[in-house]
């Protein structure tokens, strides 16, 4: 894979004006490269990644240290440990120049002064809205896309032929079918389950927090508890007690009971496509039907690369980020690597040609990044607990007053 850059002129005086510039904020120290010590040298990248885009970038690494004589150095980690060892690192001067990561990380990041922001310019625009809005804090971009991830709704097309128009209209049309489930949603029994119940609750107009112009959280209006949050919490009971929503169908149970063909709908993500497929069903990804009569808005999860805050090379990393990585090549290598829609839009719209890809990707456009700010982990636990007292036939008023009521306070203490 081939990457021409769009700045050429005068880099290595960029290094070194950037390296001069920030070595005052980082430590000392001849850690392993290994380690991906960030302080080591200002002659090398060190870019943290996991083991599925550490073969994807090993071109575009390659072209970089030809092109601008930095060497890149990939460092492999575990995905799961990526976030804590980031976040113990950076601040004693060590850890990569830039790592992959979730953008729900952003809000501790930020918080904690482990990133800085980075400049996109008109690139802006050649990222999908949902994208760029998930690594937005406070009018700042802090990470570069590749990736997009949410549920939809899977349909097996040979036991219904079209897409449902309406919630109710999903349900008459599952029942139809004669199988043992209209429609089927994995739950866990003791928490629910508030990432695959929300695009139900937003097609009541609600949000967990109220939303900036930028499409950014203000963690200081939470929304959750309003009228429109009043509404889902009794139409939930009202499945709950019709059976339409069965908490006791887990995840497994739930892909189960799709794969061999005792539902024609599951609410579900990419992960769940393979095993659908290799059991023979014919599968169509369609736009999750709305409950409440407003669009149903499922969370969207964004992968990215972070820039280190206290990077040496802080110059050399957004130019690998911005004119190496936010391209059509290399988004297309990230997608193939993980078969997740494409941030950028000229590589999403060629991924799009797989039917797969363009529904999951039509149905995150339209979505909510998922809440990125300190506040949300005050959220989850009173969440999920209220809806399962929803679904066993609690009142709806007073348990979703309460939920409300105990969050706010969670997050005041």
């Amino acid at each position: 894979m081939k990457v021409t850059s769009t700045r050429a002129l005068g880099f290595g005086a960029l290094i070194a004006a950037g390296s001069l510039l920030l070595a005052g904020c980082s430590g000392g120290g001849s850690a392993p490269q290994a380690s991906g010590d960030a302080a080591a040298s200002a002659g090398t990248l060190t870019v943290w990644v996991d083991a599925n885009r550490a073969d994807a970038l090993k071109d575009v690494a390659a072209t970089f240290s030809e092109e601008k004589g930095l060497k890149v150095d990939l460092v492999e980690k575990d995905f799961t440990k990526i976030q804590a060892d980031f976040a113990a690192q950076v601040p004693t001067g060590k850890g990569p120049d830039i790592t992959v990561g979730a953008h729900d990380w952003l809000g501790g990041f930020v918080q904690d002064g482990l990133v800085a922001p980075i400049e996109l310019g008109d690139k802006t625009t050649e990222f999908q809205e949902v994208a760029i809005q998930a690594f937005t804090n406070e009018g700042k971009v802090y990470g570069l896309p590749y990736a997009t991830e949410n549920i939809a709704l899977m349909r097996n097309v040979d036991l219904v032929p079209e897409a449902p128009t309406s919630f109710d209209d999903m349900i008459a049309k599952g029942t139809a079918t004669g199988v043992q489930y209209p429609f089927v949603v994995g739950l866990d029994p003791a928490n629910a389950d508030p990432y695959h119940l929300y695009p139900f609750e937003t097609s009541f107009g609600n949000s967990v927090f109220a939303r900036n112009a930028d499409g950014s959280y203000d963690g200081s209006q939470l929304s959750i508890g309003d009228e429109a949050g009043q509404a889902f919490a009794a139409w939930l009971g009202a499945q709950g007690a019709a059976g339409t929503i069965n908490l006791n169908l887990t995840q497994d149970l739930s892909k189960e009971a799709f794969n061999s063909g005792q539902t024609p709908f599951i609410l579900t993500g990419p992960w769940n496509v393979a095993d659908a497929e290799a059991k023979g069903i014919n599968i169509a990804i369609d736009p999750i039907p709305s409950a409440g009569g407003q669009p149903a808005q499922p969370f969207v999860g964004v992968q990215g690369f972070y820039l280190n805050a206290k990077s040496q090379n802080a110059l050399a990393a957004n130019e690998f980020l911005v004119n190496y990585l936010a391209t059509e090549p290399v988004q297309t290598a990230l997608y193939e690597a993980g078969d997740r829609p494409p941030a950028l839009t000229a590589a999403y719209e060629k991924a799009a040609a797989d039917p797969i890809i363009a529904g999951f990707g039509e149905v995150g456009a339209q979505g909510a990044p998922m809440p990125s700010i300190p506040e949300m982990g005050s959220v989850w636990e009173f969440w999920g607990v209220a809806e399962v007292s929803l679904l066993k036939g609690e009142d709806p008023t007073a348990i979703w007053t309460k939920m409300s009521d105990d969050i706010a306070a969670n997050i005041a203490g």
